[in-house]
């Protein structure tokens, strides 16, 4: 049955419902995450000639980026919380030359050190929640500037990541569907929505 017919009404899941944790910004960023896309996955695929037929196989998983956009408040400062990010992870302006230190993906995950999103009802519980392993910033846009605006001003990141797991507030409903892909690395992870 439809979620509208049903006898217990369950209100959807709302776009505006959500909280964004970004490990290591001030209070996780929770409160100035103005927008997110949620993971996205593609698979890619091959194909095969065969006289004059074509079978296709699938090939390998792709988790595309993540966009993330902040409103930069005075304190704490968006800004430079994301400046500081980007340096801990390895980059260093040529000022000094004899600062010959590189990015690294150890440095530039653990700088960033974890990031949620997490859809939420009315009462502000978890219902869905995506955890991005091995996250680190691609880009950031410190925005634009305009006399013609009273806007709040932004920050726009691209967060990179290796994959995500769900977490969802049903598990019992997603272990179903998991029970079929037994002894298979797992998509969705039923269990805690912590």
């Amino acid at each position: 049955m439809a979620f509208w017919t049903d006898a217990v009404l369950q209100d959807p899941k709302r776009q505006y419902r959500f909280v964004v944790t970004l490990g290591n910004m001030p209070n996780g960023a929770t409160w100035y995450a103005k927008s997110v896309t949620k993971p996205a996955l593609s698979i890619t695929e091959v194909e095969h000639n065969f006289l004059n037929h074509k079978f296709y196989y699938p090939g390998r998983a792709e988790w595309e980026s993540v966009e993330l956009t902040l409103v930069d408040p005075v304190s704490p400062d968006a800004a430079a919380s994301t400046a500081a990010i980007i340096q801990a992870g390895g980059y260093t302006p040529p000022s000094n030359v004899n600062d010959q230190r590189t990015i690294s993906k150890k440095d530039a995950t653990a700088a960033i050190n974890s990031v949620t999103i997490a859809q939420i009802d009315s009462e502000g519980n978890a219902i869905e929640t995506w955890r991005l392993w091995n996250p680190f910033i691609t880009s950031v846009s410190y925005g634009d500037l305009s006399y013609d605006s009273d806007e709040m001003s932004e920050i726009s990141l691209t967060i990179r990541y290796d994959w995500a797991i769900l977490e969802t507030a049903h598990p019992a409903e997603t272990a179903g569907a998991a029970a079929k892909f037994a002894g298979r690395r797992e998509f969705f992870k039923p269990g805690s929505n912590d």
